[in-house]
């Protein structure tokens, strides 16, 4: 048996060999140059029955060693090649034929004649490792000859002791070249002794049984019938022949145990991990020095190469055969795999078919690999997208609300937090001017620079379209530099914060070769972190930028009164539809209208009023604006025409012959529809036409004149009156007047309120009272409240007026007694309705 081979050239031998290793060469060296020498110098006893005198004994003694490395098997284990040869049968064969003091020089002579044959004709240069084979071996014949000859002594060579001495000597030979064998294979490869042992064992052991018996039987015919030994050569072919099946079926086993667990490491998450588990399987498999993979994908190559252990950035690691396989998945080239072999000679088929297999298995896992790190990718980019904006990528919306959250509920619950909501102003005009391409620049820059201007333990977001928002616990805001006056307010911090950001925005930008500055509205609302969430800080802050929009200015705060009207707006709309399905919420209060001069009822003005379930009387104020922006006007009309037409059926059917004047939305009146609304409602309360009097406002009728007077005529032409509301407060009442047909017009309040001390004001209601009688209309006046304005009306000519001097509003239930008794004191006769006596009564 031989020390491992290793086919790394010279050049790279001291390199190569570990320290360790090179003191156990040096020492082994040293040792069977020592027992050559003193064996040589042992004296020759010449035995009973030797075949051949000394000196020829030990010339074919060295014969047999050289032939016996010569016919020798090598098997791989890992990097290294250990040959097991026919030492043990020459060893025996040599003891009967030498001397054995001559012995280790005979071994010493054939197998150094051997290995240089060998390293002639199979290109093995390695010097140190030849040397250290050659002594391994010539110390374990001189440990067997020393050993043998001890148990043999001087007995001839037919003697019943010379076979037990002679196996005693072989397996000293065994036990000292399997010994330096796992030394040398452990100091070199840092390997587990056991498993080096295990392996070279069952190499190695048969082959041992198989050597003494051949050694003994050859001992035999020598002695007894040397013919017998022409039958030698068919016998020792056939056993060599079942070693080297025996070696290679145990060497094909253990590469394809080790292939399907190499195979089964393979799968991993991640390319890395696959190119360093193919690697590390394909020194297992293949008892490599050294592997190297080149990936390729579509951003390059990438290569990966892994050394066996004792021979990390060892040149010889690269030296020897090497296999170099391409791997492809379904036609698609994935990369190479080139593995250098230990074994030296040229790579046998059965090494580059398996090379093949294990490279396809090799670019399987990489492709697997490849696709599920995309997989990983495409997973991380739709996670990031869903909390991050595409555009600007800070965080989006709700992102920024659970963030945020667990900020606030990381911080102390005293803490105060502010959150400043951007909004950029005239951004629409940047998308008009610049392309949606310009606007999305733009915002991409504000993140950019808000992104700069964040501090620690601050949070920033995209929050809509053109807002964005900033959260930052309100201690990050303090100017150090400031002076500490007491407990500072913590709207104080956010304010400046707020100003710094308008200010750092402001800077001019340069987009699509324009440059602009950019302007933005900040909504500042601080609260303590305890005690509020962002979504509700995101909507003070936006209450914030209404009111800061409302005012002017850049930077609005957030005030709680705000709250009320927000929150009462929104939910106004949703109450009023359940004020429809009441019956006692849409209610009516009547005010009537009178003859100056007799008190006499001359008409009955209704003013709406809502019962809240909740908030009380709201007057008309409260809730008209916001009817008159929605979808309820047509419902809300419907209902209050209703009210109005069944009061004045009440007050009819008491024999008080006046009409009912409804107030009219401007958008009623640019309603082509109106017209057909107003007539069914007089329809379903059997009401003529003439009963109802629509009072308007002089905005009402300059705005869309084309369609309010078409709507005008229409009405009128029913029978429907025509009152005009709010005379002499606007910039065209006169044009009004002379461009619309009416019936009637009614002078505010505001001049009779003037009207005794502001000449002023006395000469606007004298000049409506001369137009209406010039014009052939009914003139009242609105708002009398003393007997001062009423003498003064009455001087002016006025016909009729209406306010708390005659009576207050009052609910429906209540104005049929206020008409009769109005009824009742009149002193002369009913003033017309019509200016033509149409409506006398």
């Amino acid at each position: 048996m031989t020390p491992p081979q290793r086919s790394w050239p010279g050049s790279a031998m001291l390199t190569g060999r570990p320290r360790p290793v090179r003191i156990l060469t040096a020492v082994v060296v040293i040792a069977a140059a020592a027992a050559v020498v003193l064996g040589a110098l042992q004296p020759v006893h010449p035995a009973d029955g030797r075949p051949l005198p000394p000196v020829y004994g030990v010339c074919v003694a060295a014969v047999l060693a050289a032939i016996a490395q010569l016919a020798g098997l090598r098997f791989r284990l890992g990097p290294d090649a250990v040959s097991v040869s026919w030492a043990e049968a020459a060893v025996v064969v040599g003891f009967v034929l030498a001397p054995a003091g001559w012995l280790p020089a005979a071994t010493l002579a054939g197998t150094g004649a051997a290995w240089l044959m060998l390293a002639w004709f199979t290109g093995l240069r390695n010097v140190a490792e030849i040397v250290h084979l050659i002594a391994s071996m010539t110390l374990g014949v001189a440990g067997a000859a020393l050993v043998t000859a001890l148990l043999a002594g001087d007995v001839p060579v037919h003697s019943a002791r010379l076979p037990l001495a002679l196996m005693a000597g072989a397996g000293t030979y065994l036990l000292i070249t399997f010994g330096l064998v796992v030394l040398t294979l452990m100091l070199h490869r840092d390997a587990h002794p056991g498993q080096i042992a295990t392996r070279v064992l069952y190499a190695k052991l048969p082959m041992t049984v198989g050597n003494l018996i051949v050694g003994l039987c050859a001992v035999y015919a020598l002695i007894r019938e040397p013919l017998w030994l022409l039958a030698f050569g068919p016998v020792l072919w056939l056993l060599h022949r079942t070693y080297r099946f025996h070696l290679r079926a145990a060497e094909e086993r253990r590469m394809w145990e080790a292939f399907a667990a190499a195979t089964a490491r393979l799968p991993g998450a991640s390319e890395a991990e696959v190119a360093r588990a193919g690697l590390l399987g394909a020194l297992d498999v293949f008892g490599a020095r050294r592997a190297e993979l080149e990936v390729r994908t579509g951003h390059g190559h990438r290569r990966y190469a892994q050394d066996v252990p004792g021979l990390e950035n060892a040149t010889g690691a690269r030296s020897g055969p090497a296999i170099t396989r391409s791997m492809a998945v379904s036609g698609r080239p994935v990369g190479e795999l080139t593995v250098w072999l230990g074994e030296p000679g040229l790579p046998v088929p059965r090494d580059e078919a398996a090379i093949a297999a294990y490279g396809e298995a090799l670019a399987g896992a990489l492709h697997d690999a490849a696709a599920h790190q995309r997989i990983v990718d495409v997973e991380a980019r739709a996670a990031h997208d869903r909390v991050h904006d595409p555009l600007t990528g800070l965080l989006n919306r709700s992102a920024f609300r659970a963030e945020g959250d667990r900020l606030l509920r990381s911080l102390d619950r005293p803490r105060p937090v502010a959150l400043l909501l951007l909004d950029v102003v005239g951004f629409g005009e940047v998308n008009s001017t610049l392309g949606h391409r310009g606007g999305d620049e733009v915002l991409r820059l504000i993140a950019e620079r808000l992104n700069g201007l964040i501090r620690d333990g601050e949070l920033t977001g995209r929050t809509g379209d053109d807002e964005f928002a900033l959260l930052a616990p309100v201690a990050t805001l303090a100017d150090s530099n400031a002076p500490a006056h007491g407990e500072p307010s913590p709207m104080l911090p956010a304010l400046r914060r707020a100003r710094e950001l308008v200010e750092q925005l402001r800077v001019p930008m340069e987009v699509a070769g324009v440059r602009l500055s950019v302007e933005v509205t900040v909504g500042v609302a601080v609260e303590r972190a305890g005690q509020c969430e962002v979504g509700e800080l995101l909507r003070r802050a936006s209450l914030a930028i209404g009111r800061a929009k409302e005012m002017g200015v850049t930077v609005g705060t957030y005030d709680s009164g705000q709250d009320v009207s927000s929150t009462d707006r929104l939910a106004l709309l949703a109450d009023l539809q359940d004020a429809f399905a009441a019956d006692d919420q849409i209610m009516l209060h009547l005010q009537p209208a009178v003859d100056l001069v007799t008190s006499e009822p001359t008409g009955v003005e209704a003013l709406v009023r809502w019962r809240h379930p909740r908030r009380g009387n709201l007057s008309p104020a409260e809730f008209l604006p916001a009817v008159e922006r929605s979808e309820l006007l047509i419902p809300f009309t419907r209902r209050v025409l209703d009210l109005a037409l069944a009061s004045a059926a009440d007050w009819t059917a008491s024999g008080i012959d006046v009409p009912v004047s409804v107030n009219v939305s401007a958008r009623s009146l640019t309603d082509p529809t109106f017209p057909a609304q107003v007539t069914e409602a007089l329809r379903r309360h059997r009401t003529p036409a003439s009963r109802l009097v629509l009072e308007i406002t002089e905005s009402v009728a300059v705005s869309e004149q084309d369609i309010v007077d078409e709507v005008l005529a229409r009405l009128r032409s029913s029978g429907v009156q025509v009152s005009l509301d709010d005379f002499g407060t606007g910039f065209s009442s006169l044009a009004s007047v002379t461009r619309m047909p009416v019936d009637e017009i009614k002078i505010d309040r505001s001049f009779v309120d003037e009207m005794i001390d502001s000449a002023a004001a006395g000469a606007v209601v004298r000049g409506a009272v001369e137009l209406g009688a010039r014009l052939g209309v009914r003139v009242v006046a609105e708002g009398i409240e003393t007997i001062e304005q009423r003498a003064a009306l009455i001087a002016l000519g006025c016909p009729s007026a209406q306010g708390y001097h005659f009576c207050k509003p009052m609910p429906a239930d209540k104005i049929v007694q206020a008409l009769s008794q109005l009824a009742r004191s009149a002193s002369g006769n009913v003033t017309p309705l019509r200016a033509d006596d149409a409506s006398t009564a």
